[in-house]
């Protein structure tokens, strides 16, 4: 549990059920609680809920019902995606380009099709976490198959420009699969607008319950299964669909699409006070300042300093660091050296994540926690 005195700014991480949420879920788990996929009234009673859930979703990102494949998450989906993908379509080229700062569950997908035969080309960023257009364009080749590129980066906010990476990847006949997890409920996403053949969410990233995720895949591409033991999700995803969880994924989706603007804007206003705070102190830097950035998200490095040291004395609010931790040992993140931070910086950046419990009063007190801490940590550097 989350101790109050804390204050939570972790939300590209994961966020709370919404109330109304909760209170939409409940009944599926005590009285509507049939299994969809049965022949009778109740199983039917659920089906209905399932399908009214879908287009929720669906409606979320403007696309078809038919086209969205509920799942255990966007990890699972992006499984399904790209392995499905590889599997039914070797034959149409086996290159596939991506980028270095997606999120793991892409890049270690992609290392699995990398040892079953499939190249692999990574395109560079700058020092922003933007995408080298130029060389994207100069790796696409006649086999190149896919094209893997994040909406939104889920450290940095940074959000790429993946209107011009469809169209340009359409001209070579390539299909564009995109990470739109962090993105949906905080921009607007038009899915076909974007030109984006396949698309992996998540519900815990808009208020919605964890274990509940989503596989868009446009009518014209075919993926092959690789799970067996049923015919649930049009075959893709066998398995007893958690019903309660979908629901609130779906419920979750309509007030996010609702609230979208407001939300937005509240969020941008807050994000920009608060990087206003943090650029007067002293060797504060704001990742990728001038890109166009999710209205929630601040990534920030402290020059001159331990970044772990920093990291424990700000402990009055809950942030991330740029960095992943695995069996206690720290790593500077993929996502920052991707963008040529060298690794005492990386290691000092922290990610702020809005959301829509987060006030001015919270952030106000964020910053001075901040801020007493680099002055104390440089004091004691100083001694």
């Amino acid at each position: 549990m989350i101790k109050s005195e804390k204050i939570y700014l972790d939300y590209n991480a994961t966020t709370p059920v919404h109330e109304q949420v909760l209170d939409e879920m409940l009944p599926y788990f005590t009285q509507n609680f049939a299994n969809p996929h049965s022949d009778h009234a109740f199983g039917w009673d659920a089906s209905e809920a399932l399908e009214q859930a879908r287009k929720q979703v669906a409606d979320l990102i403007n696309a078809n019902t038919s086209e969205i494949t509920f799942t255990s998450g966007a990890t699972e989906a992006a499984n399904l995606a790209l392995l499905g993908f590889a599997k039914e379509n070797r034959n149409k080229g086996q290159h596939i380009i991506s980028c270095k700062t997606e999120h793991k569950a892409i890049l270690e997908t992609l290392n699995a099709l990398e040892k079953d035969g499939y190249e692999i080309s990574y395109v560079e960023v700058n020092c922003d976490g933007i995408v080298d257009l130029e060389q994207f364009q100069s790796l696409l080749r006649p086999d190149t198959s896919m094209v893997v590129m994040m909406l939104a980066n889920n450290e940095t906010g940074v959000i790429q420009d993946i209107t011009k990476i469809s169209e340009l990847a359409h001209q070579n006949a390539s299909v564009v699969m995109s990470d739109i997890t962090q993105a949906v409920g905080k921009i607007d996403v038009d899915i076909k607008a974007m030109g984006i053949d396949l698309a992996i969410f998540s519900s815990h990233k808009i208020y919605g319950p964890k274990g509940a995720g989503a596989l868009y895949s446009s009518s014209k591409i075919d993926l092959e299964r690789y799970m067996y033991g049923g015919n649930q999700e049009n075959g893709m995803r066998p398995g007893t669909v958690n019903v309660p969880a979908m629901v609130g994924f779906g419920f979750a989706a309509e007030i996010a699409k609702n609230e979208l603007q407001k939300t937005s804007e509240e969020l941008l206003l807050l994000r920009t006070n608060f990087e206003r705070q943090l650029q007067a102190l002293e060797d504060v830097q704001i990742t990728a300042k001038d890109q166009d950035r999710l209205p929630n998200t601040i990534s920030f490095s402290v020059h001159n300093v331990d970044g772990d040291a920093l990291y424990r004395r700000m402990n009055r609010i809950v942030i991330s660091r740029g960095s992943a931790c695995t069996s206690n040992i720290i790593d500077a993140s993929h996502v920052l050296t991707a963008m040529g931070f060298e690794e005492k910086l990386a290691l000092a950046t922290y990610r702020v994540s809005l959301g829509r419990t987060t006030t001015q009063q919270n952030l106000n007190l964020a910053f001075e926690n901040i801020q007493t801490a680099i002055n104390s940590i440089r004091k004691t550097s100083l001694v």
